[in-house]
């Protein structure tokens, strides 16, 4: 055993470098998780911190008396990997291992993709085989459940699936240069989600899912505790939050400054707005009020990252089974709130609005969010309706105003994700519909659980939040319909 008691024998030992280290079958594949915190079992800290190769485990440093030192004497684990730079050296021999053959462990902790892989993405239906000898659709893979953050899994899968937004985060060079004042936490955001799109479309997976560990521990501390692990949350909020923060760590700015995310999701409307009198006020009164400038109908431009379809209220009466009755309302019913003309009553505390909305710009990806959720003072209450929508071919023209039409070459959307929200409103769960554009075929993700699904089984659910994509110069439709 060769032991370092100089500084000088430490940087000597260090230059050695061997090629056939004896150990190298001691890794044991299987335990290796590069999900979570990387930071040392013992201390806690993340500096300088190793993987343990045979046994899984992290553990700080690697001189004499560190922890990963004290371990590798203490239980005759012997190979070790620099979380960090990514080397590989033989403890407590203190010397680099270079073997082209842990070269699949690098790129698992470490997953890289070149352009031109990139762009093969959606033109594969190759299945990946784990080391266990399960087999996975890159992208179509299982997130860990920690406790309650199914909300966050759904909605990190969905724009995975968003081929621009995933191209733009598993090429790190798209965002590393970009400047970020000292101290600002919220660049955490991007680097995590830069990780977890690579890890999620990672060919060579060591395991058949992926656990968002760093990634909701970085949403914790990004939202300063808004959205918890521990806590369910709702999806919309979730969904609004993270996208506009992306926008912001990107350097985006709400008017001018642009990103990945504004170019994929923002669409931009116009909101007439008419204030009403107040409803006890005599007839006489009101009429002479409504001539007023200040009841007068006024138009301002805003953009959106994406639409809230309301529903109709829910029957409360039974039918003769005693069974509550499901209502269902066609998708374009709930979409007539943009058509320029529909008028929607708001409230607020003092005064009443009549607000109608009209699309000007339509972007390349449209999320839907379906209000199922009404807040009064005492609890939240859950609209159960059954939204019913065609999966592809949805034309949204007769919602931009007539000057934009002629301008707007490309209506037509079809549906690639698909968010369901189960059960009660505080304890239900979430599950999500994603298409995998290499096969055609649509996939139903709970957690770690993936199984295929029909489309047509994919309209019964109650939908939450939906992604629909633009077709372009032509697209055909490429679902298994």
């Amino acid at each position: 055993m060769f032991l370092i008691t100089a500084k000088n024998g430490r940087m000597d030992s260090e230059d050695r470098r061997s090629r056939h280290c004896p150990y190298l079958d001691t890794i044991n594949r299987s335990v290796l998780d590069f999900d979570f915190e990387k930071l040392c079992s013992i201390s806690l800290s993340h500096i300088n911190a190793y993987a343990c190769l045979v046994c899984g485990k992290y553990f700080q440093g690697r001189g004499l008396k560190s922890h990963a030192y004290i371990h590798s004497v203490q239980f005759s684990h012997h190979v070790f990997l620099n979380l960090h730079t990514l080397k590989f050296y033989c403890l407590p021999d203190n010397y680099e291992i270079i073997d082209s053959s842990l070269e699949d462990i690098t790129y698992v902790l470490k997953p890289t993709f070149a352009k031109q892989q990139i762009a093969n993405l959606d033109k594969q239906a190759k299945l990946s085989r784990a080391y266990d000898g399960t087999t996975y659709l890159p992208g179509i893979v299982g997130l860990n459940n920690i406790k309650a953050n199914d909300y966050a899994n759904a909605v990190l899968q969905a724009l995975s699936n968003v081929p621009p937004l995933r191209n733009y985060f598993l090429e790190e060079d798209n965002y590393k240069n970009i400047k970020r004042p000292p101290g600002d936490i919220m660049f955490l955001l991007v680097q995590r989600f830069g990780e977890l799109m690579r890890k999620l479309w990672n060919p060579r997976n060591f395991k058949a899912h992926v656990s968002p560990h760093e990634m909701l521990q970085a949403v914790v501390l990004c939202s300063k505790k808004t959205f918890q692990i521990t806590k369910q949350g709702d999806g919309v909020d979730f969904l609004s939050w993270f996208l506009n923060a992306l926008h912001s760590a990107l350097g985006g700015t709400k008017k001018r400054k642009k990103t990945i995310v504004t170019d994929v999701f923002q669409g931009s409307m116009r909101i007439f707005t008419k204030k009403l009198p107040h409803p006890d006020l005599p007839a006489e009164e009101k009429e002479q009020l409504l001539h007023n400038d200040e009841y007068q109908e006024t138009m301002v431009e805003s953009t959106f990252m994406y639409l809230t379809l309301d529903l109709p209220t829910a029957p409360l009466y039974k039918d003769e089974k005693e069974q509550l009755i499901i209502p269902q309302v066609p998708l374009f019913n709930i979409l007539a709130k943009f058509n320029g003309i529909t008028e929607k009553e708001y409230k607020t505390y003092k005064e009443n609005f009549l607000k109608r909305f009209q699309l000007t710009k339509l972007p390349p990806y449209l999320i839907f969010c379906i209000k199922r959720f009404t807040k009064n003072n005492f609890f939240v209450e859950k609209n159960p309706t059954i939204v019913n929508f065609p999966i592809t071919n949805v034309d949204l023209r007769e919602y931009l105003s007539e000057e934009v039409q002629a301008v707007h070459k490309n209506t037509t959307y079809d549906l690639i994700a698909n968010i369901v929200h189960d059960g009660k409103p505080s304890e239900g769960s979430y599950r999500i519909h994603v298409l995998h554009h290499g096969t055609g075929k649509w996939y139903e993700l709970q957690d770690l659980q993936v199984t295929d699904i029909l489309p047509q089984m994919i309209t019964l659910s109650e939908a939450y939040i939906q992604i629909w994509k633009r077709r372009d110069n032509d697209e055909t439709n490429q679902q298994g319909a």
